[in-house]
């Protein structure tokens, strides 16, 4: 069976084949680091970190590299705001990063580049575009002259005549044209800054991830993914500043996932439905928001409603509980050595399910149809153990297997092939989620400490707040 993705750039499916046979170098674009990612900055973390974990599957040898951005606009205000260093505000929300990140079992990166670690790259590779003619300096700022690029718009499919200026484009009235993107800001009064050949200032948002990818995968590598909102122009000016720089195809397949929208709302600080995966993660199980994020195609529009986070948490159960079933079985010994018809009739089930799940995530990552195949074996599992014949233990260890490969290396949904044991709560955690309810007392987030404090007494946990602090017992 042969892995196609869906290529942004071609507009269709595509046969994977990697520019270096059985390696794949991979960039996805990360957060910029000034708050707690939201739901829908989880997607594409997720399932791209999931193409990761099936490439690997497949035997490929994958670079996986996802950025920081470090300093930007957002970063300056929040730490304006909070009266304390960008660099603080930003190292704060990278160790928030990957504590949410750790909550959704989002594998680790192969490497987190910072924009601020690589300003002497970012330096160099505009004065490389300067020498060539692509970028120009005004006012200390350095452009991208768009018009020197022929194939600007090749990615969003748009041309420079259709683009209306003004719209999710700086309006300048010193650029050349209004399409022309910014290289290098020149510093303002009170920001964080560096020593250039045009002055005191800092990178411009899209050089980041062009350097960044450039110095980690070399000029060419296989993938290039985000959301579907940096299509443009974020990505579109990506591909504008490499090529002209290198006269070489940047990244061979562009992926992008769609939009994710709460109660068919659009999450916006406006309509206050901003959604973060800290909350979600103090009321739900990771594995839980995971199988949301899988339950629809990455390229389709996802609508974030409780009824369908609780059916998640439904399912997630489901498989947990057969789990926990064939594992409390197998300890309790008494299991047929020899397969009987019933046993047979499952293992055919369950190389027919392996079949479609290799097929669904052939297909352009088809999650929600390899989702399925659990579910389908599960049925199917359950009206075998609910049989009065004597199971089989190679049986029950063929399908524990299953789930261990595709349920949980795969799709990552660890917490399901857990063993019983490990399904008690530690002590770690509830002190843990105890530091989580003070931090938001503290920054007055009563909602979020209230929460807590309701999912830590579900677990029979009972608080006492003192003079000398917080103690907790279980009840």
């Amino acid at each position: 069976m042969v892995l196609k993705l869906h290529n942004t750039l071609s507009g269709k499916k595509e046969e994977f084949v990697p520019l270096k046979e059985g390696q794949v170098g991979m960039y996805v674009c990360g957060p910029t680091v000034y708050d707690y990612f939201h739901i829908g900055n989880a997607r594409p973390f997720l399932i791209f970190e999931v193409l990761r974990r099936y490439l690997k599957y497949k035997e490929y040898k994958v670079k996986y590299v996802s950025n920081f951005t470090d300093i930007d606009d957002k970063v300056i205000k929040k730490a304006n705001e909070l009266e304390m260093e960008f660099s603080v505000v930003a190292e704060r929300f990278i160790k928030e990063y990957f504590q949410d990140a750790d909550c959704l079992n989002i594998g680790r990166a192969d490497v987190y580049p910072r924009a601020t670690d690589h300003i002497v790259d970012i330096i160099d590779f505009i004065q490389e575009l300067a020498k060539k003619g692509y970028a120009y300096s005004v006012d200390g700022d350095v452009f991208f002259d768009v018009s020197r690029f022929k194939e600007y718009g090749k990615l969003s499919k748009q041309n420079l005549d259709e683009i209306r200026a003004g719209e999710r484009i700086e309006v300048d009235v010193r650029k050349k044209n209004p399409f022309d993107f910014v290289l290098w800001k020149e510093a303002k009064k009170g920001e964080p800054c560096w020593e250039s050949p045009w002055g005191k200032g800092r990178p411009g948002w899209h050089i980041e991830c062009s350097v960044m990818s450039r110095k980690y995968l070399g000029e060419s590598f296989d993938i290039h993914a985000g959301g579907a909102d940096l299509i443009f122009p974020h990505h579109e000016n990506e591909i504008a500043q490499s090529e002209a720089l290198t006269g070489k195809i940047f990244a061979k397949y562009w992926l992008h996932n769609g939009y994710l929208k709460i109660d068919n709302k659009k999450m916006s600080k406006s309509l206050g439905n901003i959604l973060k995966i800290r909350e979600l993660c103090q009321k739900y199980d990771g594995s839980v928001i995971r199988h949301f994020l899988l339950s629809a195609h990455y390229r389709t529009p996802l609508n974030f409603s409780e009824e369908q986070i609780e059916q998640s948490k439904n399912s997630l159960e489901t498989l947990t509980n057969i789990i926990y079933n064939i594992q409390f079985l197998k300890k309790q010994g008494q299991l047929s050595e020899k397969v009987n018809s019933e046993g047979k009739a499952l293992l055919n089930i369950k190389t027919k399910m392996e079949k479609k799940f290799i097929e669904a995530m052939d297909d352009d990552l088809n999650t929600p149809v390899a989702l399925s195949t659990l579910f389908v074996l599960a049925k199917n599992v359950n009206k075998y153990m609910n049989n009065e014949r004597i199971k089989n233990i190679n049986v029950l260890d063929e399908i524990l297997g299953f789930y261990d490969k595709y349920g949980s290396q795969i799709l990552g949904f660890e917490s399901i092939t857990k063993k019983e044991e490990d399904r008690k709560i530690k002590n770690k955690d509830i002190e843990e989620l105890i530091n989580n309810r003070e931090i938001a007392r503290k920054n007055k987030d009563w909602k979020t400490a209230d929460m807590i404090r309701h999912e830590l007494k579900k677990i029979g946990v009972v608080l006492e707040d003192t003079a000398e602090g917080v103690r907790w017992k279980k009840a």
